[in-house]
């Protein structure tokens, strides 16, 4: 059965099409991925699906609610974890969750149970009655997953989860995710720009690029497509360089992107010496070369012929953060 299935959906601002009429459906208890540069219409997206943003076309079902006559029914089936840090820095740990499951209906006896379940899911227990202001980010992050699963959701919803936090945190944060997936069997539709985290984490992905879904399959189908090895070279004239490799026996498919080369090839390890004399000989200086098997990169430079820029994603996170203390 499916948790949630989408067709034609689509927002508009001013004309510009932010989600251009996607398709897709995410299996009960399935972690299903939206991965795609800031931009590309994810957080939109999530937006719809949980009611906080009314879709120009198309529909929605959620848990089995009609997205535009049942929304009441759509957010009590839900539980979201919001890109930027919506919790109560003044309120303890235990007091936020305690307000989030108040709001939601949950009992006095219930809250206290799931309050008590969820800070061991999460293990939170020890900084339960301490400020939010005293935890460390990655501590924050899973009290929002926390408080997300208080009223126990079907299906949650996860904007961003790990942006800007350090590789250990997110890491961490994952192994959380997994736990709460497997334990409560609950679905998860996850947006991230992370492609480590969409292939750690998912059980399939969409790819999204200027509102449109370009590819849509298990991380490791997505992989195949690329077939064999993948040579990223970094050269004087990739344009030069590409006319003369595509001609190359044993070749799939040269895409370039900015100054580089992503060169797919069925035996690397043998292609590469060949390439860098080719090169040699076409007066084309190879700055640096690597060889690795596809990635989850590849294929989306394989579809839109440029790269997520996950620096970007973090820079723009950290302008967010230094924003919010200016505010305060």
């Amino acid at each position: 059965m499916n948790a949630i299935e989408v067709k034609g959906l689509a927002k508009k601002f001013n004309g510009f099409a932010a989600v251009d009429g996607i398709n897709f459906e995410i299996k009960e208890g399935e972690i299903f991925g939206l991965l795609g540069p800031n931009g590309a219409g994810k957080t939109t997206t999530i937006s719809m699906l949980s009611t906080i943003l009314k879709p120009t076309s198309g529909s929605a079902t959620i848990n089995g609610f009609n997205l535009a006559t049942q929304q009441n029914d759509v957010r009590m089936s839900i539980g979201i974890v919001f890109q930027d840090p919506s919790l109560d820095d003044e309120l303890t740990g235990r007091e936020n969750l305690d307000f989030h499951g108040r709001l939601y209906g949950v009992s006095s006896k219930e809250r206290k149970e799931k309050i008590k379940a969820v800070l061991e899911l999460v293990e939170l227990e020890e900084k339960a009655d301490s400020q939010v202001k005293t935890y460390s980010g990655g501590m924050k992050r899973r009290l929002e997953l926390a408080r997300g699963l208080i009223h126990m959701p079907k299906i949650l919803f996860l904007d961003e989860p790990t942006i800007g936090l350090d590789p250990q945190t997110r890491r961490k944060l994952w192994e959380y995710i997994k736990r709460i997936n497997s334990e409560k069997g609950t679905t998860m539709i996850l947006t991230t720009h992370y492609m480590e985290e969409a292939d750690f984490l998912c059980n399939r992905i969409a790819i999204v690029d200027k509102g449109k879904i370009i590819a849509s399959n298990t991380p490791e189908k997505l992989k195949q497509v690329l077939g064999g090895d993948v040579i990223t070279l970094e050269a004087s004239e990739p344009e030069s360089l590409k006319k003369v490799v595509g001609k190359m026996a044993g070749i799939n498919e040269v895409t370039i992107f900015g100054d580089k080369l992503n060169v797919t090839a069925n035996n690397g390890s043998t292609v590469l010496p060949r390439i860098i004399k080719v090169a040699h000989d076409n007066g084309v200086s190879i700055r640096s070369a690597t060889l690795k098997s596809p990635s989850l990169e590849d294929v989306f430079i394989h579809y839109t012929g440029r790269a997520i820029r996950e620096e970007e994603a973090d820079s723009k996170n950290a302008m967010r953060l230094r924003m919010r203390v200016g505010w305060r």
